[in-house]
Order: structure tokens, then sequence, then C-alpha cells
């Protein structure tokens, strides 16, 4: 099957069996290709004003199935030059008189709502390349990841001739009023546990005001943010409005955190690289940064709570992705007197929780996104071990090819252990005790993280006397990873700066001018 979106073309194998989910039944929904395998490609390359470009340097790097640890394709690896490249078509597109700049307000969020309609027409293609880069259950991909998209861009494009400015009063010699104005060329640098829907976030508000956009998808999965490009010249986005050099973090990811004529710059990953992010935009032109970094985020687990309900919600929580998530519900403080319980039960769904082919409709664990990930992974379950920790099951690499790890939970896990410190990103559960709500917001907010958290109550006023004194950029309550594009996100302390989503997303993509008018005096 071949799948054509300007030089972008996949030459996929035949699939062997049906491509549909038993039976077809579930909205048509069907893997774009059964083998999961790429026999040839062609137009994985840098896209810039609206076209296919080589690297400057003519270096590749391949792109891996984790699954299966084969290579998928190979892409153009960008550097600086390529960066320089794409910052000067990002420019023109942006000059004033240029189509995009003429373009009016409401045509701007027709385009955002035509390129939704074509990830709506493409969502099986989409799935099945953030499936093959990633490992990520393909129903996920389909369901969770897709759908957060297209409803990111239907948001945005609703908000694109809703931005507006006020008239302030000040005396009656003047007029005076504000106008919210688009920043410019903005980079943004995305990661590889939510490739296509991260990337969404950040060019869903970007082009909503108004800017133009550099991208450098992450070097683990190139695919889907290429292919958007495809459907970005598709829908008819001026030439210049978005441009995609996919490269690695020290070239690409630097060139445009340091680069002087990209005026914003969006980044989602570790703290680690994002404090390098931050330093090398302040030494460039101090430009605007908003960082999504990490999580080591607190789920708290009060005695009077539904227990069916906090054990499927921090399950999910922290297995989701194959705990490959920033706002997993990586430290679980249960309430002494169900803490037996609520082990349990983990215990039972984490035992039961299908892992392995991520094209298996079965399937709720892929692999891990690769090897550095997993060895980083297994060594902080070796710690827990030896700090002692309760191994109460998993706790070890699946023997199969790829690089799958079984759902790993410990229980009485003590906060001086690196599992209940460190990020661990991976499908492990640590379980901690607790006895009182005082010393459990103590407990909780005692990381240098603040992404997220979550309390499981049936009490109101404990439910919202918790949700006060978490130092979190999103606190759940009976829920979890519960994300809407109308709300915004980010963390506090190191899980980052500024938001994203919602209309406070809106900010980080706009600059603020007064505009002062002198009245004649006509006083005699």
């Amino acid at each position: 099957m071949a799948l054509r979106r300007s030089r972008f073309v996949f030459q996929m194998k035949p699939p062997g069996k049906s491509a549909e989910l038993q039976n077809g039944q579930r909205r048509g929904v069907g893997r774009a290709s059964a083998s999961g395998e790429l026999e040839r490609h062609t137009g994985l390359e840098i896209f810039i004003n609206n076209d296919w470009h080589e690297s400057k340097s003519g270096k590749k790097f391949a792109t891996y199935n984790p699954s299966t640890l084969e290579k998928i394709c190979e892409v153009e690896e960008g550097d600086k030059p390529d960066v320089d490249k794409a910052v000067e078509a990002a420019q023109a597109a942006f000059q004033r008189g240029s189509p995009w700049r003429r373009l009016d307000a409401l045509s701007r969020g027709r385009l955002l709502h035509q390129l939704a309609d074509l990830m709506e027409r493409d969502r099986a293609v989409l799935a099945t390349l953030e499936t093959m880069d990633t490992g990520k259950p393909f129903l996920h991909a389909f369901f969770i990841d897709l759908e957060g998209c297209i409803k990111t861009f239907r948001y945005f494009a609703g908000w694109a001739d809703k931005i507006q400015g006020r008239t302030i009063p000040t005396d009656d010699s003047v007029v005076c009023f504000t106008r919210h104005e688009p920043v410019g060329v903005c980079g943004a640098i995305t990661p590889w546990n939510f490739p296509l829907l991260m990337l969404v976030w950040k060019l869903a508000p970007a082009l909503c005001c108004g800017n133009t956009v550099v991208l450098k998808p992450a070097e683990q999965t190139p695919l889907t943010a290429l292919y958007l490009g495809s459907l970005i010249k598709e829908v008819g986005f001026p030439p210049g409005v978005v441009n995609i050099v996919p490269g690695f973090g020290p070239t690409v990811g630097a060139a445009i955190s340091s680069h002087p004529q990209i005026n914003k710059v969006a980044f989602t990953g570790s703290t680690e690289v994002g404090k390098l992010v931050k330093e090398a935009a302040s030494r460039s032109n101090l430009k605007r940064v908003t960082l999504e970094l990490g999580g080591k985020n607190p789920c708290i687990v009060c005695a009077d709570a539904d227990l069916d309900l906090a054990v499927e919600c921090a399950h999910r929580g922290v297995f989701f992705n194959q705990g490959q998530c920033c706002t997993a519900a990586s430290r679980v403080f249960v309430e002494e007197q169900v803490y037996s319980e609520f082990v349990k039960r983990s215990v039972e769904h984490a035992r039961q929780r299908p892992v392995g082919d991520p094209f298996d409709v079965k399937t709720e664990q892929g692999p891990q996104i690769d090897q550095k990930q997993f060895d980083k992974i297994l060594e902080l379950i070796e710690s827990g071990k030896k700090e002692g920790a309760k191994l109460e099951c998993g706790g070890s690499a699946l023997e199969a090819r790829g690089l799958f790890i079984k759902p790993t939970v410990f229980s009485e896990v003590t906060d001086n252990m690196r599992i209940a410190k460190e990020e661990i990103f991976g499908p492990v559960q640590p379980i901690l005790k607790f006895k009182s709500i005082e010393e459990v917001i103590k407990r909780a907010n005692s990381t240098d993280y603040g992404l997220t958290a979550a309390v499981f109550t049936k009490n109101l006023d404990k439910a919202l006397t918790l949700a006060s004194a978490l130092e979190s950029g999103t606190v759940w309550i009976n829920c979890y990873n519960a994300l809407y594009a109308q709300a915004p996100f980010g963390g506090f302390k190191m899980s980052g700066n500024g938001r994203e989503l919602g209309e406070y997303a809106l900010a980080e993509y706009t600059e603020v001018k007064t505009v002062t008018i002198k009245l004649e005096d006509k006083n005699p």
C-alpha cells in the first residue's frame, strides 16, 4: 500500500491478514500496515518553505522500531545551517505584507480546522507511524493521541478570531488601547513519548496567533512530524509558515534555542535539557521560553476513597504509555488503614496487564523507547531492591525481542529511596504509606518537581485542602490524566515555566502593545 502526501511516500508490505480490528466494528479503525514494516521511503527530508530538502551536510540518521529493534528508515539529519535556512524561510513568511500576514484571523482558523480534517482522514496512517516509531499500542495512538491532536487544532482554530486587546480608561485627553500581536518566529522542540501530540500543543496556539514556526521533532520519533508537514502543505498554509528540521539536540535543538532571529522557544523534555534550552535562549536574544519538564508526581489515596477507582486510576496513571509520561503517578501515597488492600489490588492489576506487540488489540503496554531508557529503568528497579523496597511483581525484562519490561510494583517504599525521588519514566509503581493529611502534604511537596498531583477521597473539604496545599500545576481529584485542550497545563518549580493549552497558552505566543492617541483639545 503506497501512502502519498506530496513527496512523502511510504511503500508498505501488503497485509498478511485483515487490517480491521476484530470484525472491523470500531469506527472503521484499522492499522495502515499489518506488518508494521516499511520497505522503502522517499521524502523523509527537511521540510522548509513547503518543500523537501536534503540536509546541507548530506548526513542521514536511522529511526528504529522499539518493538523489533529493526530499522524503519533513514531521515535527513539537520544541523545549524539547515536551521538557519528554516529560520530565513519563517522570517520571510512573517514579514509584513506576506501572504500569511495578510491572511485574516478567521481564515487562519479555517486552515487549522482543515488541518484537523486531514488528520481525521489520515488518522489510521498517523497512528500506525506513531506506533511503529514509539512502540505505544496502536489503539492508544489512534484513540488518545490522535483524538487529542484533532481536538487541540479545533480548539485553537476557534480562538483565531477572538484574540482581542482592551480599551483602557486614562483621562479625557487620550484614547488608550492594547493590541495582542504575534511574537514572530517561534521554535519548538518536541519529545519522543508523545511525538505528534506535543507537537500539536505547540503548533496550534502558535499558528492561531499568527506566528511562524521552526520545529525539531525528537530524533527517536520523527515520522509523524514529517507526515504532518505534508498535510500542512496540502491544506494550503503559505510557504515558510511551518518548517520541520529533524536532527539531534546538541545540533538542531541547540541551534533553535540560541538562534538570534527566533523570538520564542517551546520545549518539552527532561529538566536537565530544559536548563540548557533556557541558558542558550538567555545568551542569544533573551527570547521568551516555555518549558514543560519532568515530574515526580504524588498520587494520594485517602482511607475514605473509592478503593476500586483509586487502584484503577493509579494503575493507569503510572503504567500508561509504558510509564513514559511526565505526568506519571510515580509516587503513590496510601493511607495506612487501606494500604495492604491497595497494594494487593494493585499487584493484581499489574500482573494482568497485557504486554507485547503494540499492533495486537489486546496489548496495553508496548516496549520502552530505546536501549538507554530500557537500561535506566532496569537499573532503578535494581536500586529499589537493594535499598529495601519490597518487590511485589515484575522487576525484570520480558524474554522477548524488543525493549519490554514487566509491569513492576514496589511496596514498603520510603522517601529516601531512588525510586521515590528520581523520575523513572518506566512501568514501575512505588507505593508509600502515610498516616495524616499534614504529613502527606509535606512529603508530597518534598521534591524539586511540581507538575501534577492526584487526590482520591470522598470528602470534599479534604480534597480541596489537599488541592490548595499541593505545589503542583495540575491537581486531579478522583481522576487521573484528565487533560483537555481547554485547560492550561504546566508545572511549578523545576517542572517548567509557562502554560500550554487553554486560553493561557495564547499569552505565550503574543506580544501586548499599548497604543495611546492624544485627542485634539477643543476647549475654548
